[in-house]
């Protein structure tokens, strides 16, 4: 159950931080910013690595588990506990935003700007990209090591900073279905489901051309 628990709690935090800062910077008139939501975003991913990377492997996205057993680096019978646990972290995250932020509509929803097939491949681009280095910075499925908290951490400060304000850079299908399923705005919700683990898994087939 540690590791469960390890998924529930480091999920919980990056939802409740990063999809946080985006509610905090609309309630505060910009105060946050882009960039600030962005860090914000790079920060919790790494310090949920750091806090939880022994444990669990601190996954804290249905996607990397998913590619993590494609991999063949994570069994089988523990992909579908922890999303679950991942699930679960997400959502009670974005209830407990709602209950502080009872106002706000979007509680940090991700939706496309412009067209709706540029987000999707935008976010497969972005998420294979994670994926990859992920691949290569973890140990087996865990991500733990001085370096792979603040490599990943940067890869998705980078990715938010640059793609957030498109696609909204979520490479991550919790990340997106919490919020969306608490505020019930399910529009695109496809996108974020599909497209990242799409990404993922197309990570996993470059990474085994790279070993070889």
């Amino acid at each position: 159950m540690k590791k469960y628990l390890s998924e529930f709690l480091g999920t919980y935090g990056l939802v409740f931080c990063g999809t946080g800062a985006i509610v905090i910077n609309e309630v505060s008139s910009g105060m946050v910013t882009h960039v600030g939501i962005a860090i914000t975003f790079g920060l919790i991913v790494m310090s949920m690595i750091y806090a939880f990377g022994e444990i669990s492997g601190a996954h804290i996205n249905p996607a990397v588990t998913i590619a993590f057993w494609v991999s063949g680096r994570f069994p089988k019978k523990e992909v579908i506990p922890y999303i679950l646990a991942q699930t679960a972290g997400g959502i009670f995250a974005s209830f407990c935003l709602l209950l502080l932020f009872p106002s706000n509509e979007s509680l940090g929803i991700t939706q496309p700007a412009a067209a709706v097939f540029q987000s999707f491949f935008l976010e497969i681009i972005l998420s294979f990209f994670l994926m990859l280095v992920i691949l290569n910075v973890s140990s087996g499925s865990k991500e733990i090591g001085v370096m792979a908290g603040l490599s990943i951490g940067a890869v998705v400060l980078l990715e938010a900073l640059f793609a957030g304000p498109i696609s909204g850079a979520s490479m991550n299908p919790i990340r997106s279905a919490a919020p969306a399923l608490i505020s019930g705005q399910l529009n695109h919700l496809w996108i974020y489901l599909s497209a990242p683990t799409l990404g993922a898994l197309l990570a996993v087939g470059a990474w085994k051309i790279l070993k070889k």
